[in-house]
């Protein structure tokens, strides 16, 4: 009976050991399989921006013998606010320098025909907070693009728990795992914009008189994505930042 209860003992203590390890295990997998879907929402989510971006600014003006209503051309590859008009475009800024609202570090709108059938379209991204919205709506005449894409569900979620305007508390945490993706402590902008000149491409806020939404190249993304869950060893969070650069292929009006 002794040596029984012994081996039960024993049964017991290495069975405990490994279904504790198999928790483990299947709690590691959870957070891996987490941070692989944020990755991969994040990716869509960029490549998506990407052909936005690629499809801004067509039809152009000059596609037309004679011009017709507002809403079947593109004023210019963005649409932008306050102010949106053919002769009235704001200038953009960075870590909220310049007069536009949209485009900004956090809000871009695309103009153009995105081969939906819709003729001329205004998508619009804007980062609320930690997610990332996204929504489109046709162009329409006498509206702008601030305006028609700011009615309640019009903006849908499209990637959750992007960082890269996080609480200044939050970022000090990230910071002191991930130096590289907050450099100085700083927010870092979702988009950066590149206006063309006549000595070549530049930031559009560095580009003096050619600074305008109407001027816009190329678009580089940022993206810093955070997993829904802590690391099981570390217990730390873990992020992954995606990189990308849209370009034009509209020429400019």
């Amino acid at each position: 009976m002794l040596e029984m209860m012994v081996s039960v003992a024993i049964f017991v203590v290495i069975s405990s050991a490994i279904f504790g390890l198999l928790g483990n295990s299947q709690k590691q997998f959870r957070t891996e399989s987490q941070l692989l879907g944020s990755f991969q929402e994040a990716r869509i989510g960029l490549d998506q921006i990407v052909r936005d971006a690629g499809d801004a600014g067509y039809p152009p003006q000059n596609h037309f013998l004679v011009l017709p209503t507002a809403d079947k051309y593109a004023i210019g590859p963005l649409g932008w606010h306050p102010g949106y008009s053919a002769n009235t475009p704001c200038l953009i800024g960075t870590a909220g320098g310049g007069t536009c609202q949209s485009p900004s570090d956090y809000d871009v709108i695309f103009e153009g025909d995105n081969n939906d059938g819709n003729g001329v379209m205004w998508t619009r991204y804007q980062l609320q907070n930690t997610t990332l919205y996204r929504g489109s709506v046709p162009k329409t005449v006498g509206s702008n693009p601030w305006a028609a894409t700011a009615p309640a569900g019009v903006m849908i979620p499209y990637v959750t728990n992007v960082m890269n305007n996080a609480p200044a508390a939050q970022i000090a945490t990230f910071q002191a795992e991930y130096p590289n993706m907050f450099p100085g402590g700083a927010a870092q902008p979702v988009f950066q914009f590149i206006c063309d000149t006549a000595t070549g491409d530049v930031l559009c806020q560095s580009a003096a008189g050619s600074n305008s939404p109407s001027n816009v190249r190329d678009i580089e993304i940022r993206l810093i994505v955070m997993s829904p869950q802590q690391d099981m060893q570390t217990k730390k969070w873990r992020l992954v930042e995606l990189n990308g650069r849209a370009r034009r292929i509209n020429p400019n009006q």
